[in-house]
């Protein structure tokens, strides 16, 4: 993006909407008592463009000309829209703030909103494909009626200022619908709110398409055609472990399976499953939802996270009986699970003899193909002791384009590490002496590294992007 755009404050920014950005070619850069200048396309100055803006705004405006590609990338950068026009007209006609932002974030696929308040202003910041980026500012004066709003929507206690609150909205507006889970936490000059956006909807979930190898792929769903066992999925908040196991439920899904789950939060709509939501502040934990499960005649069990010992041994308790159960877990890699399910106090050879499998996976953002740029490739780019079997003569680049938003990157894809209990493995892990080196060793895993890797050597994905995942295969 052109340097005369990149400071512009977002107080002068928002004195637009973006369409009224889009629709006239225009950024604002200086406003006055009287004038405000703007930036705008050449091929639309006119007097006539001018006069429209003048009686818009109540000021007098000033045009400085502006190539049409460097507006067009600024636009594309500083007022991010939806293209699909009828979505447009629906934002269009609202004059609620709050469900002006909601809308924007779907629109342009944001996963979180975060609202925070500082000394002297408050912002609003998107997160789009994993990272945050400033969308607006908000007078400090404003900040607790919008707060407020949140708070009456989520059925929150609005004079209690003091201690973190959790919330719900349900989002409906003509055909789209959305579950929003609002969490509130007192901050030194005020309240932060984050508003997760969850697709009610897993229409669109195909595990085909997450990011498994096809050996990985073949692996994963041999483990889950089992009848009875654990498969536990690891990895970061946010690295894409709930839409992994929602996804295989939407293949173990059958009218003659009774399948049943305890989640925090419900993310998808599954129909024929029985979907139950966490509520500890009535003692509806994992632990109890699944003693209660038990009774209900369960041939599938899918739990939100295994958190604490009771959890672990209660899903290897129901695992023995003949149940499958699909969980996730905190932890760095597939054999780090093995590990932290022995910190939970299960015995090893109960681990063994219930482990289906086990899977890592991390999220990795994706180069947008309409701008990536090829170069040659460099070993200095990569981890100093980082040793890979193959390197690649060549690697791509972010560049950014209008299509990403100036970002350089268009979509995320999951990268994963699947380790299936063999005879092997399970004997390891009931002798306790599993390790990386013995799982290379008994079966053709390929670890999260190598799947990272991989992914950037096809030029899917930059080295920036796969660099903390490389570390972890350093030696």
């Amino acid at each position: 993006m052109n340097v005369k755009f990149q400071h512009i404050s977002l107080n002068i920014l928002q004195a637009i909407t973006p369409e009224q950005a889009w629709h006239y070619h225009i950024i604002p850069f200086n406003i006055q008592n009287n004038h405000i200048d703007f930036y705008i396309d050449k091929e639309y100055s006119s007097s006539n463009t001018e006069a429209e803006l003048e009686i818009l705004f109540g000021k007098s405006i000033r045009f400085t000309a502006t190539e049409g590609a460097d507006i067009n990338q600024a636009l594309s950068k500083l007022y991010p829209r939806n293209r699909d026009q009828k979505n447009l007209k629906v934002r269009q006609k609202s004059e609620d703030f709050l469900f002006e932002l909601i809308y924007e974030a779907y629109s342009i696929g944001s996963s979180d909103i975060h609202i925070e308040s500082y000394e002297e202003e408050s912002r609003v910041r998107f997160r789009i494909d994993g990272k945050l980026i400033e969308r607006y500012t908000i007078a400090r004066e404003e900040y607790p009626a919008l707060v407020n709003k949140i708070k009456i929507k989520a059925n929150l206690d609005i004079a209690e200022k003091r201690l973190p609150q959790d919330g719900r909205i349900f989002f409906k507006e003509e055909d789209k619908s959305m579950d929003i889970r609002v969490s509130v936490l007192p901050s030194m000059f005020g309240e932060k709110v984050v508003m997760r956006l969850l697709n009610k909807e897993s229409t669109d979930i195909d595990i085909n398409t997450l990011g498994f190898g096809k050996e990985q792929l073949e692996n994963y769903l041999e483990g889950t055609r089992k009848s009875n066992g654990i498969i536990l999925i690891s990895g970061p908040t946010g690295s894409g472990k709930t839409t992994t196991l929602y996804a295989t439920l939407k293949i173990l899904n059958k009218p003659e399976v009774n399948i049943l789950t305890i989640e925090d939060p419900i993310e998808y709509t599954l129909e024929g499953v029985n979907q139950v939501q966490l509520k500890e502040a009535i003692g509806l934990t994992f632990s109890s939802a699944l003693r209660t499960f038990l009774r209900q005649d369960p041939d599938i069990i899918m739990l939100g996270e295994i958190r604490d010992p009771d959890t672990a041994q209660m899903a290897t308790r129901a695992a023995l009986t003949g149940h499958l159960v699909l969980s996730t877990i905190h932890t760095n890699s597939a054999i780090g699970t093995i590990t932290r399910l022995s910190d939970m106090n299960v015995p090893g050879y109960l681990i063994a003899s219930t482990l289906n499998l086990s899977v890592a996976q991390r999220l990795v953002r994706l180069l947008c193909p309409h701008c990536k740029k090829k170069e040659k490739f460099n070993v200095s780019c990569l981890p100093h002791n980082y040793r890979p079997e193959k390197k690649p003569d060549s690697h791509y680049v972010a560049a950014g384009c209008e299509e990403c938003f100036y970002t350089g990157y268009k979509g995320r894809k999951a990268v994963y590490e699947v380790i299936p209990v063999t005879g092997e493995i399970s004997e390891h892990i009931r002798k306790g002496t599993l390790d990386a080196e013995i799982v290379k060793e008994n079966t053709s895993v390929r670890f999260l590294h190598e799947s990272a890797f991989e992914l950037f050597c096809n030029g899917k994905t930059s080295i920036e992007e796969i660099y903390p995942i490389l570390l972890t295969g350093t030696y």
